[in-house]
């Protein structure tokens, strides 16, 4: 939702000597410092959840307020518009957060984990093969699953293939994926920094 709104911040230019500005941003903006502080003081769980009942659902209201009386006096065509009418049908996902502890208000960490394979993906026209595609699926997921879980995965993956060949049954293999392991049997750094 945010970057429909900095499309019409854009698009609008800026006086000069002036900040880019625009009111959709400024309730993004409130919204983003109170999770910032959040992080600042190390709120988690119930802690955050509260925070987030008391602060962020009162710009939450307001931001929703504005966007219903923008929405009936904007042409839906507009950028300005368009930005007002994809922001209201995605409201009842945006608003998820504020009820939620576990999830942020935004996909940042979603994108910033694909992003590699993104820019990579004509590398992936090698893979020849839906069993080739598949393959390399599965070992993306590892890396990435290795890096949710701290683990460097360079030292994750000479581990897998060392314990891999002695793996039997399901709860082997099961013991083997990077959420199950433990990190103290690892041969080099046992987590990123």
């Amino acid at each position: 939702m945010r970057r429909k709104f900095m499309d019409v911040v854009k698009a609008a230019g800026k006086p000069k000597g002036k900040k880019k500005t625009g009111k959709a941003l400024s309730y993004i903006r409130k919204l983003y410092k109170i999770e910032k502080d959040a992080k600042a003081i190390n709120l988690t769980g119930e802690a955050l959840l509260h925070e987030r009942q008391d602060k962020a659902k009162h710009v939450l209201d307001e931001f929703k307020k504005w966007l219903d009386a923008t929405v009936e006096i904007t042409p839906p065509q507009s950028l300005l518009g368009k930005a007002v009418n994809y922001a209201l049908n995605q409201w009842h996902r945006l608003v998820i957060y504020a009820d939620t502890a576990h999830v942020t208000p935004d996909n940042n960490m979603a994108e910033n984990t694909i992003r590699p394979f993104v820019i990579g993906r004509k590398n992936w026209l090698f893979s020849v093969t839906p069993e080739g595609a598949a393959a390399s699926a599965a070992i993306y997921s590892l890396i990435e699953t290795a890096k949710a879980n701290g683990l460097e995965p360079y030292w994750y993956f000479r581990y897998l293939l060392e314990k891999l060949p002695d793996a039997m049954t399901e709860d082997d293999y099961k013991a083997l994926l990077p959420q199950y392991l433990d990190k103290t049997e690892l041969a080099g750094p046992p987590h990123i920094a």
